[in-house]
């Protein structure tokens, strides 16, 4: 909703205050000049996260930081792999990069902040066993840990053999998951 009284700082400030955080394309939809934005980020009112991806300088920050910023420059990708073993606490392993899944017709992002790492799933990937998770009010889809821990398999030339048979043991362990519902 948009308040005729409202200047463009006060809209981007509520804006940028219920969705944690916004792309440029976002504020400009909602009436915002691409100057406005420069404007506060100069004055320190707002804080570019990456190209195009600003946030509230005191925005609480989450663990998962990375994976909603992720999600905000790759909107169509799914966190996947490492990093959503990482999510779920199947592992360890701190991924250096934000693994995203998307469609093989997509374009991966040039961004460079957060480091991404993609790779090519399926369409019907894209849809099967994501769960939706609030980070810094994004929704951000991540593979449930059945599917990351068979994802793994899938993709062991690319993430390891080691780390595959890791998340299973985890998984088997913390009783997220049976093996019934493993081979299903």
């Amino acid at each position: 909703m948009v308040d005729p009284g409202e200047s463009h700082a006060e809209r981007a400030i509520r804006i940028l205050a219920d969705r944690g955080m916004a792309r440029l394309t976002e504020l400009t939809a909602s009436g915002i000049t691409a100057a406005a934005v420069s404007r506060l980020e100069r004055d320190g009112k707002l804080v570019r996260l990456s190209r195009g991806l600003y946030q509230l300088p005191d925005a609480p920050i989450e663990a998962h930081h990375a994976l909603a910023e992720a999600h905000k420059l790759v909107p169509r990708g799914v966190i996947c792999l490492t990093s959503a073993l990482a999510f779920h606490d199947l592992t360890d392993t701190m991924p250096a990069k934000v693994w995203i899944a998307i469609a093989r017709a997509d374009r991966a992002s040039r961004n460079t902040q957060p480091p991404m790492r993609f790779v090519r799933f399926p369409p019907r990937r894209l849809t099967q066993g994501i769960t939706i998770h609030p980070i810094e009010g994004v929704d951000v889809p991540v593979t449930d840990p059945v599917y990351t821990v068979i994802d793994m398999f899938r993709y062991r030339s690319v993430t390891g053999l080691p780390l595959a048979i890791e998340a299973l043991k985890e998984i088997l362990r913390t009783h997220k998951a049976n093996p019934a519902k493993l081979a299903r």
